[in-house]
């Protein structure tokens, strides 16, 4: 019987090489280089045999590109990155002001009627534009960092706050909430709050070393991480060097969190039947003030604010008490 060799055999079906051959046609890849033996099989398909570069210099030449897409909705992980990516010295408050602001907003479409949809589903009142200050600043990261072209907050109108008369206490108001706590620490907090404007977290920070008693001023870090001063009457004065002169040392002097002195004034509150929060001294100390006769701007500087908006309107009922004497003045003349 005749032997016939491997390179005589055809592309039959009795040709034990014929599915490779048509594999490799198929795919019309490039065909590693194999046993001389099979070469004829390889030429008979008309394809090429060259060697297959090494592993290794395949994964050299394949450089995957940055692709900056993020999903149509916000997610977790968009909002951890967005957090991540806030400067240095950010308020730990800032900080926490977006996280509760954005978590609440996962799963929203990035369009105009995605965030309009959510903003409209919010039943907070005021508290709709401290939603859209968040949303603001997490797509002005999107469009900065190239992850989107388009705004969709051009199609978004800013939620529109009411402006009510905030409330403030009077002088004899403030000295009769000093009056109905027994502790010396909580007399201090209260008067000092009337007296410097200081917000909740300037407060509760202040250490003994931070006082100037020659001109009664503190040293305060305020909003935004910046340090100034805070005034301060004799009234105060003479509360906190007592409750210094007892035990001045520790993380403050009052040798309490922020949340005490919260809870502190919430008791009181029900207790008097009056507002007694720190944003309501705030009020008391401008509009005390301006009644008093300073002027805006100087009260803006002595209580820490960065512009003139919100002393207006902390002072707004004040103007309107000013501008009713004015009104009962022209109306008494006519009773006569």
């Amino acid at each position: 019987m005749k032997t016939f060799n491997h390179g005589q055999w055809g592309r039959g079906d009795l040709n034990p090489h014929a599915s490779l051959h048509q594999i490799l046609s198929l795919a019309r890849l490039p065909i590693p280089a194999l046993p001389r033996e099979n070469n004829m099989i390889l030429s008979h398909a008309r394809l090429p045999v060259p060697a297959l570069p090494h592993i290794a210099s395949l994964a050299s030449d394949i450089i995957p590109e940055k692709v900056n897409q993020f999903p149509e909705k916000l997610t977790n992980d968009m909002l951890s990155a967005f957090l991540d990516s806030r400067r240095q010295g950010l308020s730990k408050h800032t900080r926490l002001f977006y996280y509760r602001c954005l978590s609440k907003a996962i799963g929203i479409k990035l369009t105009g009627q995605g965030i309009n949809s959510f903003l409209s589903s919010l039943t907070c009142g005021n508290g709709k534009f401290a939603y859209f200050r968040a949303i603001r600043a997490f797509v002005n990261w999107l469009i900065r960092n190239d992850y989107i072209k388009d705004n969709p907050l051009k199609r978004v109108d800013p939620p529109k706050p009411s402006k009510q008369i905030l409330p403030s206490l009077t002088t004899e108001q403030v000295n009769y909430l000093v009056e109905q706590v027994d502790s010396l620490r909580d007399k201090a907090i209260i008067s000092l709050f009337a007296d410097s404007g200081m917000r909740l977290s300037e407060l509760a920070s202040i250490k003994a070393c931070d006082i100037n008693w020659t001109n009664c001023t503190i040293i305060i870090w305020g909003k935004g991480n910046k340090q100034r001063k805070a005034p301060f009457t004799e009234k105060s004065a003479k509360l906190l060097r007592e409750l210094i002169s007892q035990n001045g040392t520790g993380e403050n002097i009052w040798h309490m969190k922020p949340k005490g002195i919260q809870n502190m004034l919430l008791e009181l509150a029900k207790r008097a039947g009056l507002p007694c929060n720190p944003h309501t001294f705030r009020r008391t100390f401008a509009s005390n003030l301006h009644r008093a006769g300073l002027d805006i701007e100087h009260i803006m500087r002595l209580g820490g604010w960065e512009s003139l908006d919100m002393v207006v309107r902390y002072t707004r009922s004040v103007k309107f008490e000013d501008s009713l004497k004015l009104y009962r003045g022209l109306e008494s003349p006519s009773k006569a």
